[in-house]
């Protein structure tokens, strides 16, 4: 306003007055040049004061936008630009302050969402620790935090607060190759056990999440221990009932026909136990680690054709027919008496549950890294309602047939163990009134493995 009254009134008053003044003092040829140059000085002033109004104004309303993208830079969401009325201008500050609002909504979800799944992970049983690509930490959850007493911090590398190596191997294979590593770590902290699962992330990182399985180790060497003491403690007196049975049995002739028959189901009952405690023993030992393969480089026909020929006789008196069937000269690395009696659980369960078809197919076939052997009885079958639990101790299909067989339950358990322990699979594979085919994998020998990749680039 007060801009608008100088150009407008005083400005052409005091030009009027000093024309006045000098009207008098100018001659009349050189008035009309003078009026020229009087006017173009004045078009000048105007024209330099509208420029430099307009540049302060423009320049006040850039340090305010420079100011405002400061204070966004600097975290401060909740800062805004005054709005005019001023047209370009105006829908320009309209937006970026549309812009800054919907960032600091935005800001505000992800932090929120960010204190719950901190929330979450700090509930959680489980200790979880993030690392980036170089193996540093980034972050942890309480419960980490709380067993390594204060010691992990994020920056620092991982391996200057944990020294168990099975937990560094999978963060560094879970870094490499970027795929899901488990394991089980046992020197963590004193006196506790944790499986161990690291999974990669986007950015290159990784997270380990530590799963505390002390007491169900515990709980689980109880029970085996507690299963092979009182398996053992058993053994003595079932032999002896045996014995006096058998004896009696064979002595003494004056035994009526009753209590010959008697005697005959307390040995076969007896017998059936020490099977049991027997099975119960073999499978604590498997179970607790004590039992020690010495595994070698064989032929996988050669373990075929054993089977074949040790229990051929077995069932010689039988109807069923025991034949071999596909199979090949790669060398696997097996102890020899362990897969044999694989061999011998799984041809006695065919014999028990699939004699019906009258015949056993024993066999083997490579497969990329080792050979798969089988087992095929043309019988009954298994519903598909078991075989997720057929290999379970102590599960049976037809319990009451089961028992008539005396069966103790524990053959598949005990043939899956030994495969595991071997570093191969158990799986079946069963339809109703066509049979089952039991199949277990076992490693390839070094040297057959070595010759594999080049077998496949000349193939």
């Amino acid at each position: 306003m007060t801009r608008r009254l100088f150009f407008k009134v005083w400005l052409p008053l005091l030009l009027a007055l000093w024309l006045g003044v000098g009207v008098s003092q100018i001659a009349p040829h050189h008035f009309l040049w003078l009026a020229l140059l009087l006017s173009a000085l004045l078009v000048t002033l105007v024209s330099v004061l509208a420029a430099y109004a307009v540049a302060r104004k423009m320049t006040r309303r850039s340090d305010r936008m420079v100011g405002f993208a400061g204070r966004l830079a600097d975290g401060d969401l909740t800062a805004r630009l005054e709005e005019n009325s001023d047209g370009g201008i105006a829908s320009v500050s309209c937006a970026l302050n549309v812009a800054a609002a919907r960032m600091e909504e935005s800001s505000h979800i992800l932090e929120n969402r960010r204190k719950e799944l901190e929330t979450v992970l700090d509930s959680m049983e489980e200790a979880v620790v993030a690392v980036n690509a170089q193996g540093h930490v980034q972050w942890t959850n309480k419960v980490m935090e709380r067993l390594a007493d204060g010691s992990i911090r994020a920056g620092h590398a991982l391996v200057q607060t944990v020294r168990d190596p099975d937990l560094l191997a999978c963060v560094e294979r879970a870094l490499r190759e970027r795929v899901v590593a488990k394991g089980r770590a046992r020197s963590i902290f004193p006196g506790r056990i944790f499986e161990i699962s690291v999974a990669p992330m986007l950015g290159g990182s990784a997270v380990v999440v530590l799963h505390d399985v002390s007491e169900i180790e515990r709980v689980e060497k109880t029970r085996r221990d507690f299963i092979a003491n009182v398996s053992h403690e058993l053994r003595t007196p079932l032999t002896s009932i045996s014995g006096y049975a058998e004896t009696l049995m064979e002595e003494d002739e004056q035994l009526s026909p009753q209590a010959r028959e008697f005697l005959g189901i307390i040995r076969k009952n007896a017998a059936r136990m020490n099977r049991l405690t027997e099975d119960l023993l073999a499978l604590a030992r498997i179970e607790s680690g004590e039992y020690k393969l010495r595994c070698h480089p064989v032929a996988a026909s050669a373990l075929v054709e054993d089977a074949v020929e040790l229990f051929y006789g077995s069932l010689r008196d039988t109807e069923i027919q025991l034949e071999a069937g596909e199979r090949v000269s790669a060398r696997v690395m097996a102890d020899t008496d362990a897969v044999l009696q694989v061999f011998s659980n799984l041809l006695e369960n065919a014999a028990k549950y699939g004699g019906v078809g009258k015949r056993i197919v024993i066999g083997a076939q490579r497969i990329p890294g080792a050979v798969e052997f089988s087992v095929q009885d043309f019988g009954t079958g298994i519903p598909s309602e078991h075989l997720d639990r057929i290999f379970e101790r102590f599960y049976r299909v037809d319990k009451g047939r089961s028992k008539d067989s005396g069966g103790t339950g524990l053959g598949l358990a005990i043939a899956k163990h030994i495969i595991l322990a071997h570093g191969g699979s158990i799986r079946v594979k069963s339809e109703l009134n066509c049979g089952s085919t039991f199949f277990f994998t076992l490693p390839l020998a070094a040297e057959e493995a070595a010759m594999e990749p080049e077998a496949a680039s000349a193939a």
